[in-house]
């Protein structure tokens, strides 16, 4: 790099970085932290142990925004007292010195940006993952089994927790229906750009003619619902429903007789459960499916609101493809929402999925 770009580089992010900070309200973030802070401090704060947790990590989320955005202003203006020194006296150890840390502060400016994208309340909740295939029979049931591997396989990678809550077999292979839990910080933030319709072309297993298929699955993904938000469901607005429970035993789910399938009748919102241990378990967490669904729905109108205010025309609606992964007659795989693309569909498959999350994710920032 030459010193000049350097220079319009320290310019072009410190403004980025104040119009950040603005919309950041940084002194209403400390005031929250010193509040949260104190309520830590109370002899009852561990009488409620989840919503600790959930204060808890309330509280780290918004120190991590107040110290990263102190971190970069403070190295920016660091830069810029090392670029008036050269100025003056050009130093070429101190240039190269210069040079690496202006590259170390791109990419942690990078990494705050996405985390100012994951500012809703609801960014950092857990999420809750429904793939459904596509019409094709056992090809597209095959490929929803995949996916599960897939995000199963990222989610891991995170150090985040999986937990399948309703799982329906594939009459010859893969499955019908799955839904599960990704348990942990910013899950849901990360994999709401994964929601919609991935298209897979292969060389089917199941053809005897070793003839190439186009398969589909669908992915809906929400937020888990936060007992801190007020979602009232009065009992005469639910049918309740008891089943067996089907699917691969301890593969995939306890084995019980009570499984439960909740309907909400207002919204004619679905929910169904069959890993607990008793049907009361498994009424719980429908119930909380139910609610996370009606979260969802509240979410989604009020961006809506938004975008219409704005006059914004909405790329990612539900049912949309949004990406394509080819594995014959050439392997790629590619987003068509942000023309993120590789060649490495192994790696996508076990879980290496930052990239298209992150391309995805950088749309919403300009």
């Amino acid at each position: 790099m030459e010193l000049y770009e350097i220079r319009q580089g320290v310019a072009t992010h410190q403004a980025r970085l104040h119009e950040l900070g603005e919309s950041l309200d940084l002194a209403e973030k400390k005031h929250k932290i010193e509040e949260l802070t104190a309520r830590t401090m109370e002899e009852s704060f561990w009488s409620d142990p989840q919503h600790a947790q959930t204060l808890i990590q309330q509280l780290n989320g918004l120190k991590d925004v107040v110290e990263s955005y102190e971190q970069l202003d403070h190295a920016l203006a660091g830069m810029e007292e090392t670029l008036t020194l050269l100025k003056d006296d050009f130093d070429t150890e101190i240039f190269e010195l210069l040079e690496m840390e202006y590259h170390e502060m791109e990419e942690r400016f990078e990494q705050f940006e996405l985390k100012m994208l994951l500012s809703h309340e609801y960014d950092h909740s857990n999420a809750i993952l429904e793939l459904h295939p596509g019409a094709g029979g056992t090809e597209s049931c095959d490929w929803a089994d995949m996916l599960y591997r897939m995000y199963s396989r990222w989610a891991e990678k995170k150090g985040y927790k999986v937990s399948v809550l309703d799982y329906l077999a594939g009459d010859e292979a893969g499955i019908k229906s799955i839904t599960f839990l990704v348990e942990g910080d910013m899950a849901y933030g990360y994999l709401k750009a994964e929601k919609g319709v991935h298209r897979l072309v292969r060389i089917s297993p199941f053809d005897s003619g070793g003839r190439r298929h186009t398969s589909f699955a669908s992915l809906d993904v929400m937020p888990q619902f936060n007992d801190e938000i007020e979602i009232e469901i009065r009992p005469e607005d639910l049918i309740v429903e008891t089943k067996r429970a089907s699917g691969a035993g301890g593969q995939h789910i306890n084995k019980t007789d009570s499984a439960i399938r909740m309907v909400h009748k207002p919204t004619g919102l679905v929910a169904t459960c069959q890993n607990g241990r008793s049907q009361h378990e498994n009424r719980e967490e429908a119930l909380r499916i139910l609610k996370s669904r009606i979260y969802q729905k509240m979410i989604e109108e009020q961006e809506a609101k938004i975008a219409e205010i704005k006059g914004e025309q909405k790329a990612n609606e539900w049912g949309s493809q949004i990406r394509s992964y080819v594995f014959h007659p050439y392997s790629m795989v590619k987003d068509h929402r942000t023309g993120y693309e590789t060649s490495d569909t192994q790696s996508v498959m076990d879980g290496n999925l930052d990239a298209f999350i992150f391309a995805y994710l950088k749309t919403l920032i300009h």
